[in-house]
Formats: C-alpha cells, structure tokens, sequence
C-alpha cells in the first residue's frame, strides 16, 4: 500500500485547520449543512449526468483503490519473467502451463497459457495489445470521472454563494445581520474550491497514475512473454526490459556504491 493520498489529504485538512485556528475563528462557522448539501449533493448529481451510471459506480468502487493501491514493482517482474525465460529454455514452452496456473497476475497467466497452447507470435500480441487497451481504458474512466467532479465543484460553489447573496439583498433592512449572512454565503464558494481541490482532483490524478503504472507494467510483461515465446536468452532478455524502466535498478546501485577501482589502474 502506497500512503501518498491518505498522507496528501491528511496533510491538505491540516493545514486548512491550522489556518482556521491561527486566526481565531470557528470550525463550526464553515460546518454549515446547506452549502454543503448543495455542493457535494449537485457534484454527484452532475457527474451522474455527463456520464452513465456505470461510470459513476464504477468510479465510487474505484475509490478503495487511490488509498490501498501499490505501485508495481518492475524489477520484481523482470526477474519473474527473466526466471521463466531460463525454465522455457531448459523444459520447452509446454512448461509454462505450470507457470501459468501458479501466477497470480491474471494477465500473466493467460499470455503464459496462450504460449503454452503454442499460439502465433503476432496473434498473441495482438490479443494482449487489446487486454491492455481495454484495462487501461476502463482505470482511466474513473480518473476522469473525478476530475470532472472537481471541474462542476467550484461553479456549483459559486451558484449557492449567488443564490446565499440573492437572499441576504432581499433582507438590508436588517443590518445587524449583513455581516452574518455574507460570511454565510461564501461557504459555499469554499466547499466548492476545497471538494475540488482537497478531494476530486487529487482522487482523479491518483487513479490515473495507477492506472499508467499498471498499463506501464502489462506492457513490459507482454514484451517479456512475447521475447520467451521467441525463445530469447535470459541474460539479454533481462537487460532489454530494465532498459524500458526509467531509473536504475536497485542492484546497478549497489554496484556503484561498492565499486573499486579497475583493475590494472594505478592509485594516485
């Protein structure tokens, strides 16, 4: 599990909090059920109507996975792949059965069966190309769905402050109450900005970078897969996948870090 949003929110909350406090007014006096009712109740509303209601309950399930969700691990996967492409060399490509009925990725297990199963090259591509295409289509429908969320939240804000100013004008000849009532008004341009950009946004651009990592990781799974079913060395095989991860793997650094000068190469 990758803390990052639990953090992030936390921490966005806190800081409004804190704020509050340092200058002396009330977190009760922004608690206020009305704006609140308008702003969260009218988000949803429409976001269900830019959309069907699959997406919106598709995007509500998908919460859970902007807090749980874990960043793939790529390295782990290539020494996955690498440790197959060394069994496929010694026991034949029929072996990968075994492989596949033992992997817990599903997307794995089935291009594992389909070579198992001797399908073509160019057919499995094509098929795990479309798998991909597919999964990464439907992760990203729910980041959108919350990025439009936070695209209604601010002018739905500033329609119950409109509709809050509406009412404090039609009531000046009570003055003593001005103050009050304005105050009151604003909140909702407040719960508005801050749903926005305190919880839909950030929800919306967490999904979407799940959902890049793990379109990320099929992809390098699918090169790995197709270049065993070709029947590449595991060594080379190893060192083309690293070259599609950004960075440098944990054991280069290790290297690096307890390097010795060459030999043959004189101290100064």
């Amino acid at each position: 599990m990758d803390p990052a949003t639990i953090i992030g929110i936390l921490l966005a909350f806190g800081a409004l909090y804190a704020m509050i406090t340092m200058e002396g007014a009330h977190l009760s006096s922004l608690l206020i059920a009305a704006p609140m009712i308008l702003v969260f109740g009218a988000t949803f509303a429409v976001g269900l109507a830019g959309g069907t209601v699959k997406d919106t309950t598709s995007a509500f399930k998908a919460i859970p996975r902007a807090f749980t969700g874990k960043a793939p691990q790529p390295y782990g996967t290539i020494e996955q792949l690498v440790t197959i492409a060394e069994k496929a060399r010694r026991e034949g490509l029929l072996s990968l059965e075994e492989d596949a009925v033992a992997s817990t990725d599903p997307f794995l297990s089935k291009a594992l069966q389909n070579i198992a199963d001797g399908t073509d090259g160019d057919d499995l591509r094509m098929l795990l190309e479309d798998e991909i295409h597919s999964e990464g289509k439907e992760m990203r429908q729910a980041a959108k769905y919350f990025k439009a969320l936070g695209g209604y939240a601010p002018t739905i804000g500033i329609i119950g402050t409109v509709v809050s100013l509406t009412h404090v004008l039609e009531n000046l000849d009570s003055p003593e109450t001005l103050g009050p009532s304005i105050a009151t008004a604003f909140v909702a341009t407040l719960w508005g900005l801050l749903s926005a950009n305190f919880i839909w946004l950030p929800l919306g651009d967490r999904l979407g970078r799940l959902a890049n990592l793990a379109i990320d990781e099929m992809e390098l799974v699918m090169e790995g897969v197709l270049a065993i079913q070709s029947g590449s060395q595991p060594r080379l095989l190893r060192e083309r996948l690293r070259a599609m991860v950004p960075g440098t793997a944990p054991d280069d650094k290790k290297t690096k870090k307890g390097a010795t000068p060459a030999e043959g190469v004189e101290a100064k």
